[in-house]
């Protein structure tokens, strides 16, 4: 062969080669550009089919884009994208029969199609087919764990339907790879508290962990929606020996990374810096500081009530001593019970505190007053405990 015809060879090949991998590069931004470059490559006409494609489109539209996926598949059988148009445009004609077969034989060849994978869905909810809607699901979380956003919701408000909740529960308890982060996603929702409850409670008796701050977060949630009764089972059933009528965690072995309202929830900020580790409650409030240092949510019955506990304190005047107070929830204040100071050794606190009817939930409190000691105020508590006056 001449130089000439090799030279020209390499330079057809080349601008081949060069057109062709442009083609690539535009095919998701210009779909027509690219198939005007390489309008060769099955791919690429399957993916200029799909971009005439979409609700609303045109009659015209419809049928180029058929024909323009039947090409596509004549030139690469495996052209996916290709399939899912031709399901597509089946499905706005109202031919279902033609777009499942369509769009479960692309599935077969692949999962990595978005339209294949989200009619499936669709296509398995509409024929009410609850254990097949969670495969998909669970098959189209996997491969496009980017869809949460769009599919969590959706799962998390469907979870109130206890069919829907059992296979849900069932595929989550499999430790797929996204259970993780929907139970996550569901106790932060803002979503129905009572519907995530039940949710975690049916993950729980199946055995799957819930993630501490997920739980918390669902407490607080209901709480704050006024439903402090399914907050109180809720919690109760993940705390063995929860008693309304008593403070919770006596010696503060609990230790919780993420506290609910009923747990003990210090308080931190504007200098004030509290801690629960190693069996107590460390506090430490610079001058002229006050606030709530520590706090617990209760639920105690209409009665009498006697708090005791023990702690340490260092030297301050009567009107900066730290107080244990206990509200009900419109702000009425039940009583005080001050602290003593107690330098270098554990000393004793105790009170009565009487709950009225029409006071149902109550936020028991440590509270800070100002002081006036430059180096202001630190403290301890190693034990506390509220409780029914005996009879």
């Amino acid at each position: 062969m001449a130089r000439s015809a090799i030279a020209a060879t390499v330079a057809i090949v080349g601008g081949f080669a060069v057109t062709f991998s442009l083609a690539q590069v535009v095919a998701g931004r210009n779909p027509a550009l690219a198939y005007n470059l390489a309008s060769y490559d099955g791919r690429i006409t399957a993916r200029y089919a799909a971009a005439l494609t979409r609700d609303g489109s045109s009659a015209a539209d419809q049928q180029r884009s058929d024909a323009l996926a039947r090409h596509a598949l004549l030139q690469d059988p495996m052209a996916v994208t290709a399939l899912s148009v031709l399901g597509f445009n089946a499905d706005l004609r109202g031919d279902r029969i033609a777009a499942q077969r369509m769009f479960s034989r692309a599935q077969t060849m692949s999962r990595r199609d978005v339209r294949t994978q989200l009619w499936m869905i669709e296509y398995a909810v509409g024929q009410n087919d609850i254990p097949e809607a969670l495969d998909q699901y669970d098959m189209t979380l996997r491969v496009f764990p980017s869809l949460g956003a769009l599919l969590y919701p959706i799962l998390a408000q469907a979870s109130d339907d206890p069919d829907i909740r059992r296979e849900l529960v069932k595929t989550l308890a499999r430790r797929t790879s996204w259970s993780e982060s929907f139970i996550s996603y569901a106790g932060r929702s803002g979503s129905d508290p009572r519907v995530t409850a039940t949710l975690f409670s049916d993950l729980r008796r199946a055995g799957v962990n819930v993630p501490p701050t997920a739980r918390a977060t669902v407490v607080d949630a209901l709480i704050a929606s006024g439903q402090t009764e399914a907050a109180w089972q809720y919690y109760a059933a993940d705390r063995p020996g929860a008693d309304r009528q008593r403070s919770r965690d006596t010696d503060f072995a609990a230790a919780l990374d993420s506290p609910s309202q009923f747990d003990w929830v210090p308080t931190n900020g504007e200098g004030i810096a509290t801690s629960i580790s190693d069996g107590t409650f460390d506090f430490t409030v610079p001058a002229s500081v006050g606030g709530t240092l520590l706090r617990q949510v209760q639920l105690l019955p209409p009665g009498d009530y006697r708090l005791s506990g023990r702690n340490e304190l260092d030297d301050q005047a009567s009107a900066a001593l730290p107080y244990w107070t206990l509200a009900c929830q419109n702000g009425r204040e039940l009583g005080r019970i001050t602290l003593a100071s107690s330098v270098g050794t554990k000393g004793p606190f105790s009170g009565s505190f009487r709950v009225p009817t029409g006071c149902p939930v109550q936020t028991l409190m440590l509270v800070t007053q100002p002081s006036e000691a430059i180096a202001g105020l630190t403290g301890r508590i190693d034990r506390i405990e509220l409780g029914p006056v005996s009879r």
